[in-house]
């Protein structure tokens, strides 16, 4: 009897010690050190893109983020459940108004620390963007990006996966029209990771097994 429980006790463990395993569905990555061939200006796009992942992952508001802090290496993942949307700031369009669960949580101004490479503040939060449209494109999802980016080249991005990105307060409109949007279609939830090590930012789109 007692042999019998400490089996069956041992098989619990097993059980419960078992990992998910995931399949990759989609995924792309980019250097920060490529975002652009002027050596500032690169710098100005690496720390916009990594300050709009600082506040994704819950940073709080300042002028003065705390940039070494924020350089670190991280794996961040965000959750979507089936028909759930992620945003990549908060005006949306009306067919996803009530869907989103997830955005940057960012407004890309001076006032959140956002740095100007002396043409616009935020300069790079596309290229995270149009990183993101790529990954989630690959994988299946459903991608909005209403407004494309071929204005200007994004290294390392196919032309048509360029996603333009504006945020500017009282103009909810144009906001929405240049916004990304990403939503599960999937019938089980899919989780998106975002990797950044030695300066290689990558994002996978995964579904468990």
């Amino acid at each position: 009897m007692i042999l019998n429980l400490l089996f069956a006790l041992g098989m619990f463990a097993t059980v419960n010690m078992t990992q998910p395993t995931f399949t990759v569905l989609g995924t792309q990555s980019f250097s920060l050190e490529k975002r652009y061939a002027d050596t500032f200006v690169n710098g100005v796009f690496k720390d916009n893109i990594l300050l709009t992942l600082a506040y994704m992952r819950g940073l709080n508001k300042t002028s003065t983020p705390n940039w070494s802090d924020i350089e670190k290496p991280f794996t961040y993942s965000i959750t979507l459940q089936p028909g759930e949307v992620f945003a990549f700031h908060q005006d949306v369009l009306p067919e996803f108004a009530g869907k989103v669960v997830k955005t940057t949580n960012a407004h890309f101004g001076a006032d959140e620390g956002f740095k100007s490479d002396g043409y616009l503040v935020a300069d790079g939060v596309c290229h995270l963007a149009s990183l993101i449209n790529e990954a989630a494109t690959k994988a299946g999802l459903t991608v909005v990006a209403p407004t494309n980016h071929d204005f200007a080249v994004i290294p390392e991005i196919p032309r048509h996966y360029g996603t333009a990105i504006y945020y500017m307060p009282g103009e909810k409109g144009a906001n929405a029209m240049q916004n990304l949007y990403v939503e599960n279609n999937k019938d089980k939830p899919i989780t998106i990771v975002f990797d950044y090590h030695n300066n290689e930012l990558t994002v996978n789109v995964e579904e468990e097994k």
